[in-house]
């Protein structure tokens, strides 16, 4: 298990220091992990609520301090260029994110265009119906997501990589309490960026 938790270790790491300096991105992540929580009590009570407040709120705060607020460019605190970032990235670079949350964005279009998907499903009956399905589809594609990126990963780097990377992504919430929680305040001092002095001096 050793192998295991170093690999989860360095993954948690280098996404803290890579792509976690703007104060705001860290506040929303703050916001994004309380919710990811509560949304994870509700799939054990209504799955497709759970998919919604984990797409709607959770997705969306997060996704939102990366696109919007996060710093690009040359990053000087580690000394390495956006692009090489991007490259490295272990789970989903903004390439990949831009596919998952356009796939994310139409597939209520497609469920409202075609509400038995082919056949496949029982068509809704009215609207409340149709935003359950909505939120089965979208957990769907959140188990799908998970899955596509671990199977990518698992070919090319094995299952070490793969399982440690899972087992992130479904932590994070937890880790990013932990990490975040204090962002709000430092962002209420007017530090807009997190000067990381315990990532510069390694």
């Amino acid at each position: 298990m050793k192998p295991f938790f170093e690999t989860l270790r360095i993954q948690r790491w280098d996404d803290h220091r890579y792509y976690h300096q703007s104060r705001i991105n860290q506040s929303l992540h703050f916001v994004s992990a309380v919710s990811f929580l509560v949304a994870y009590a509700l799939l054990f009570v209504d799955p497709a609520m759970a998919a919604i407040v984990g797409w709607c709120v959770s997705m969306t705060t997060r996704q939102a301090g990366h696109f919007f607020f996060e710093p690009r460019g040359f990053d000087q605190v580690n000394g390495v260029s956006d692009e090489y970032k991007e490259e490295v990235k272990v789970g989903y670079n903004i390439r990949r994110k831009i596919v998952l949350l356009s796939v994310w964005v139409g597939l209520p279009l497609v469920l409202w265009l075609s509400p038995s998907l082919g056949g496949l499903i029982e068509p809704a009956a009215g609207f409340s119906g149709f935003v359950h399905d909505v939120g089965i589809a979208w957990l769907a594609l959140g188990v799908a997501g998970l899955g596509f990126r671990v199977g990518q990963l698992w070919q090319r780097d094995g299952a070490v990589p793969a399982l440690a990377w899972m087992t992130k992504i479904l932590t994070d919430p937890v880790h990013d309490i932990v990490l975040y929680h204090k962002a709000p305040l430092a962002l209420l001092r007017g530090e807009l960026i997190d000067p990381m002095p315990h990532v510069r001096h390694r």
